[in-house]
């Protein structure tokens, strides 16, 4: 009989959050991490833009037939208990579907309808959080006829939260920087018809869809049916957020997908567009520095080196004195793993335009290839 270790596993968590690992190698590792603390059939770690709550990748373990499509209706088009945009506004983000149900499994479609085609039954789920900033989602899987999950096992979930969070955000700028470059720098766009089928793409489309490890015309990657969704959601006013996020490529390459409904003279129509282009500078910097774990205060003064003030300047424009000035450096040389403003600016900016410099710069501050 197998024994189950909680605060080993957490041990383990710890460390491997504060190894360096891309944001994949650290959910493979939580996987193996997590099987010591909680038993379980199946297993999904997502990574989410914190500025929406959008799933922008996801490591899935003993779940190959599932349907990612079907996957994120589910979540951001129906109705149902325990969405991951739900827990994230709780002050334990973490649910057990039986819980919300009552046991009765009619009341949610998810565990009506979907989960019995995986053969599972039921789910524990989490929101990975830091700083009150949604940086992933966890959920495990029981299969049918188990017993569910406990209120301990939720407990133990509730406690590795931030940790799971330091592995994550850490892990999104842990990721190789060589960068392939491009022949063109124009946005990739794809229409959708109201059965969330691609219909018609721009040139562009099939190479961007690539990098994203899909298949324009087959397997579309969960980051491209996540936007979909949110959109069609947004445009049914059941969700309030903007159907957008930021993600890296396959080769390191910052990009931001958006989503918007098609209107025609006669209104809106069922058509979804998607928008995949590089990101910009102002659309990647602060995800980045949020991603160091940086107070706003950090981030303001961090903001002020950027553009390359000194410290009595900063003191100045934040109205701190320059001792203090000095101090926050101090923390944030620590936590980013620098020791100069040299090396600062270096990790933060310079380094997300790797295999970019030596270009021109396109209006939206960001090289051209």
């Amino acid at each position: 009989m197998k024994t189950y270790h909680a605060e080993s596993a957490r041990a383990g968590l710890e460390a491997a959050a504060r190894a360096g690992l891309s944001w994949e190698d650290f959910s493979f590792a939580a996987v193996e991490l997590l099987e010591r603390a909680i038993p379980f059939d199946s297993i999904c770690i997502g990574l989410t833009d914190p500025a929406t709550h959008l799933i922008t990748g996801r490591v899935m373990v003993d779940l190959e037939h599932s349907d990612e499509a079907l996957f994120v209706q589910y979540e951001y088009e129906v109705p149902d208990f325990n969405h991951f945009a739900d827990l994230a506004r709780r002050d334990v983000a973490v649910g057990i579907l039986d819980e919300a149900t009552n046991g009765n499994r009619l009341h949610s479609p998810r565990q009506r309808d979907y989960l019995p085609t995986l053969g599972l039954e039921h789910e524990l789920r989490g929101v990975v959080r830091s700083d009150e900033r949604m940086w992933g989602v966890c959920t495990l899987y029981r299969a049918v006829g188990r017993v569910g999950f406990s209120p301990a096992e939720a407990q133990f979930m509730h406690r590795i939260e931030t940790t799971m969070a330091l592995g994550l955000r850490r892990g999104l700028i842990s990721a190789n920087l060589e960068q392939t470059r491009r022949d063109t720098s124009s946005a990739a766009v794809v229409i959708f018809d109201g059965a969330n089928e691609v219909i018609s793409a721009s040139d562009t489309a099939e190479e961007r869809i690539a990098e994203l490890g899909g298949d324009l015309w087959g397997r579309l990657p969960s980051t491209i049916t996540t936007v979909v969704s949110a959109a069609r959601a947004a445009a049914a006013g059941s969700a309030n957020y903007l159907p957008h996020l930021r993600l890296r490529s396959r080769s390191g390459e910052w990009l931001a997908l958006h989503g918007t409904p098609v209107r025609d003279r006669n209104g809106l129509t069922t058509q979804i567009a998607v928008t995949i282009e590089a990101a910009g500078a102002a659309k990647v910097i602060p995800l980045v520095v949020e991603a160091y774990g940086l107070t706003d205060r950090e981030r303001d003064v961090v903001q002020h080196v950027l553009l390359g003030d000194s410290t009595n300047q900063i003191a100045a424009a934040l109205h701190l004195s320059p001792y203090t000035v000095q101090d926050h450096l101090k923390v944030i040389f620590e936590k980013v793993g620098v020791s100069s403003r040299r090396e600062l600016s270096s990790r933060i900016f310079f380094s997300q335009y790797a295999g970019r410099l030596g270009g021109t710069l396109h209006a939206d501050g960001w090289f051209n290839d």
